[in-house]
């Protein structure tokens, strides 16, 4: 394993939310030193829950406030960044495009003028996309290979493949910043906080806790793939990254598991393994004739380009994965409900 992390400065926007919390968690056990923007202290969070708050540099601010920004980077001499915040809700999206487009279309550019101006030598900076920046495209044509022109319609598409294109502009022998853009299918597992995403939500609902409410017909086509996976996988960019700029830098990195699934498999698959399969059908009734607003409807991804470059590969199956995230939710819930 290799001990590049150790004593390194990193800095996580959106260090409160799902992939930041788990990415900081997987630096600190590395030896980095990590500082975390937050647009509030909010507790019921995977930072505050597993107790890696007080081993964190927090601070309270904006994505937009580029002072700041610069500031955190020049004080904290900050090797590495990681960009996760984002307003990711699809249907939020599309009932306020305003607030998506500002935190993820300005928020990226006011993030990459702070480095810029910072006067500190950032040696990597990695932005999280997302595999809706492409659009729509038909099945025949999945998995998404990175050369795809990119066809975003709904609000929250188009923010994140504006904020990617912004993120490669400086990227470019303009600004020569140390830039690469990952767009990765949907991420689960522990501390998953986000009920409307639809495994903690499957989950949730599985173990009696909530009465699960399909947004969809279940025909919908996705990719999973495991946060501790993912977490390897931000180290290996950010790593590789920083030892070869002249490489790395502009590139798009794609990352799945290579294997689809339908939205109606997944919640067989977690209902079955929590043993409820009259919920199970119940649900599957409801499904029928629900078609939600401002979704594609197939979108999968293969990691062969980011195998390539770094030689990686998801350890975990949708099988263990989903153990292992219903095994967290189980004492999670439990804490939560009193039971």
């Amino acid at each position: 394993m290799s001990d590049f992390w150790e004593g390194k400065n990193v800095f996580i926007t959106g260090i409160n939310g799902f992939i930041g919390g788990n990415l900081a968690k997987t630096l600190l056990n590395r030896g980095a030193n990590v500082t975390g923007l937050v647009r509030n202290r909010n507790r019921n969070t995977l930072i505050f829950h597993e107790g890696l708050a007080d081993k964190l540099v927090l601070i309270e601010g904006e994505l937009v406030e580029r002072e700041l920004l610069e500031g955190i980077i020049a004080e904290q001499q900050i090797d590495v960044v990681f960009h996760f915040a984002a307003q990711v809700e699809v249907g939020v999206g599309i009932k306020n495009p305003y607030l998506t487009f500002e935190t993820n279309i300005r928020g990226t550019y006011c993030l990459m003028e702070a480095i810029r101006t910072s006067g500190q030598k950032v040696k990597s900076i990695v932005v999280a996309s997302t595999d809706k920046s492409y659009g729509s495209y038909p099945k025949d044509r999945m998995p998404y290979k990175e050369d795809y022109p990119l066809l975003p319609k709904y609000p929250y598409d188009i923010s994140k493949a504006c904020g990617d294109m912004i993120a490669q502009s400086y990227a470019s022998d303009i600004f020569n910043l140390p830039v690469v853009v990952t767009r990765f299918c949907n991420i689960y597992g522990p501390g998953q906080l986000n009920f409307s995403a639809i495994i903690p939500d499957g989950i949730r609902s599985a173990l009696g806790y909530t009465k699960f409410n399909p947004r969809g017909d279940g025909t919908h086509i996705r990719d999973f793939i495991y946060v501790e996976d993912v977490a390897e996988l931000y180290m290996l960019i950010g790593e590789l990254l920083a030892n070869e700029p002249d490489r790395l830098a502009g590139e798009i990195f794609n990352a799945g598991t290579n294997t689809a699934h339908s939205v109606r498999q997944l919640l067989e698959t977690i209902f079955l393994k929590i043993g409820k399969p009259d919920d199970l059908k119940e649900i599957i009734a409801l499904m029928k004739n629900r078609k939600p607003t401002g979704e594609i409807d197939v979108q999968f991804m293969d990691f062969d380009k980011v195998n390539r470059f770094t030689g990686w590969k998801p350890q975990h199956s949708l099988d263990q994965g989903l153990n292992k995230t219903i095994d967290w939710f189980q004492k999670y819930l439990r804490e939560q409900y009193g039971l």
